[in-house]
């Protein structure tokens, strides 16, 4: 029944307005391809036959089964692409030296017309935490730099045998972002700084950049993230592209380097719903971790309740939204959100301002939580892999290795996770406990008060400059209820501010993911937000939020 709706979902998105109301930058503008009705299979982006930027994977699966394009070419141009374009972005870690063979292997079943479902033979870049066999993960650090790991991850085990052609690892913020007091987003000492595509001395926001400033750069059709609270959200925002946080459980952590596994989710990232719904489609299933604190297999329903013969594609009218403002992002992100309700509203949203509770008291207890999980799930992953054994070795490492200090030294998380109560400590499950109700609450009060179908808020404010003495320089705290929560959320491109992206990010109750994406289809189509990047090398000062 789960995977029948997920069907359902999929085949709404793909006949929807996504395939027709898309914008349609120029191939020069983009970068990428052009030649209409060229069916040359040499992988060049001007005789491809399809735009990088902005082709669907439905669109991509039909050229395959009808034989104009071919998983090879298609793989060829995305890695040539990577060759020219990321030495801009520096997003792409390494490419997999068998993609090649992994795409001719499903032109073979597509001619003998056994595809695999809607990723067989598509390009897909995982972030660097994610084990895969037989190519380096490193969470960005390099005492794991040494021997790759012996086997998959859980869901590259999936990607594989959906037919998926994993294209590469991708960078990220060391250790996903939990290792200094002042991190650098995007900065790893294996793979140096990503820059934003949109204005290259900006940063791509952690701990994905990577997977999110690659796509901003089309150098894959899709990408997979992983997020604890904000890290596939906030590069989506802040690269203009769509990032899914999965409800907690609903894709395996097996295999992934942890934070905590109260909230650590793996989701897919990609330029549009419909991809980053079929992707989800391939990642769902059941929780193998031992770590695991939920099972999702059974009669858990990933669409949330779809109807069988849902409303016309792309319609807003009835939705009942929830508009979180935070003004402490700045005007100019205010203005976006105004203009974003105003259009939301001409498409027939009713759109109510909210204002979630307890989030003062949420952000008061995360970190605690997170230190003494940190602890007790980094230890577990280490003793999986070549290197440091534990967290006490692995701060070892970074004192006696200077490449882990050139631009974030510290490693402020990491000591004091070292220190911190076992999660066996009643003070320990005492705020976790308070955490889960609150976060839960503070959604589904909101939404219930005000009959919601969604909560929405700015993602992220505009990209601030990357400086490693400084660090970041921003909280972004509307990923923090649903990331707490174990809830799934949904960014989406909205708007700019000075050629910098602005994402909308939905919220939706537990397991209501279909629900979410089908709402965020429609509202991506409204919207209409979508531009390339352009590179820039800079746009002024930080003030231009």
């Amino acid at each position: 029944m789960r995977m029948r709706r997920i069907a359902t979902l999929v085949a709404v998105l793909v006949a929807g307005s996504l395939l027709t109301g898309a914008p349609n930058p120029s191939a020069e503008a983009a970068g990428t391809a052009a030649g209409p009705g060229d069916s040359s299979s040499t992988g060049s982006p001007e005789r491809l036959g399809v735009d990088l930027d902005t082709v669907t994977i439905p669109e991509l699966q039909t050229r395959m089964a009808g034989g104009s394009l071919t998983s090879s070419a298609l793989t060829t141009a995305y890695l040539r692409r990577i060759k020219t374009v990321d030495p801009k972005t520096h997003a792409v870690l390494r490419t997999d030296p068998t993609a090649l063979r992994q795409a001719a292997a499903s032109d073979a079943r597509h001619r003998q017309g056994r595809a695999r479902g809607p990723l067989d033979g598509i390009p897909v870049l995982l972030k660097d935490n994610v084990n895969t066999r037989g190519l380096p993960t490193t969470a960005g650090s390099q005492a794991l730099a040494g021997s790759p790991p012996d086997t998959d991850a859980a869901l590259v085990t999936r990607l594989r045998n959906a037919g998926a052609v994993l294209l590469g690892k991708t960078n990220l913020s060391e250790w996903a972002n939990f290792r200094a007091a002042k991190p650098t987003s995007g900065w790893s000492a294996v793979g140096g700084q990503t820059h934003n595509p949109y204005v290259l001395d900006r940063n791509p926001c952690g701990s994905s950049a990577g997977s999110a400033a690659a796509l901003a750069a089309s150098l894959s059709q899709v990408a997979i993230g992983t997020e604890t609270d904000g890290s596939i959200v906030c590069p989506a925002g802040m690269n203009g592209v769509v990032g899914h946080k999965p409800s907690l459980g609903l894709v395996s952590r097996a295999g992934v380097v942890p934070i905590s596994a109260e909230q650590d989710t793996a989701g897919p990232m990609a330029r549009n719903v419909t991809d980053a719904a079929l992707t989800l489609s391939v990642l769902s299933g059941r929780d193998t971790s031992r770590l695991g604190t939920r099972d999702v297999s059974g009669a858990r329903d990933v669409s949330g309740g779809l109807p069988e013969e849902p409303a016309r594609p792309g319609t807003l009218r009835g939705e009942r939204i929830g508009l979180w403002r935070l003004p402490s992002l700045g005007p100019k992100v205010d203005a976006v959100m105004t203009r974003t309700a105003e259009r939301l509203r001409r498409a027939g949203a009713k759109v109510v301002e909210v204002t979630p509770p307890y989030q003062k008291r949420l952000a008061e207890l995360e970190f605690p939580a997170l230190l003494s999980e940190f602890h007790r799930d980094i230890d577990a992953y280490l003793d999986t892999r070549e290197g440091p054994s534990d967290l006490a070795g692995l701060i070892g490492f970074n004192r006696t290795h200077p490449a882990e200090q050139t631009c974030f030294a510290g490693q402020e998380l990491f000591e004091q996770a070292l220190a911190a109560p076992p999660t066996t400590d009643p003070g320990y499950k005492a705020m976790r406990a308070e955490l889960k109700d609150l976060s839960r609450r503070s959604i589904d009060e909101t939404m219930a008060a005000h009959r919601l179908d969604a909560i929405a808020s700015p993602t992220n404010p505009p990209a601030w400059t990357t400086d490693c003495a400084r660090g970041d320089n921003d909280v972004i705290p509307s990923s923090t209820p649903a990331a707490v929560a174990g809830y799934p959320s949904l960014s989406v491109p909205a708007g700019s501010v000075n050629e910098l992206p602005v994402g909308l990010l939905l919220m939706a109750g537990d397991h209501q993911d279909g629900k979410l994406l089908s709402l965020g289809a429609a509202v991506e189509h409204r919207l209409d937000a979508w531009r390339a990047p352009r590179y820039l090398p800079s746009v002024g000062p930080d003030a231009a939020r």
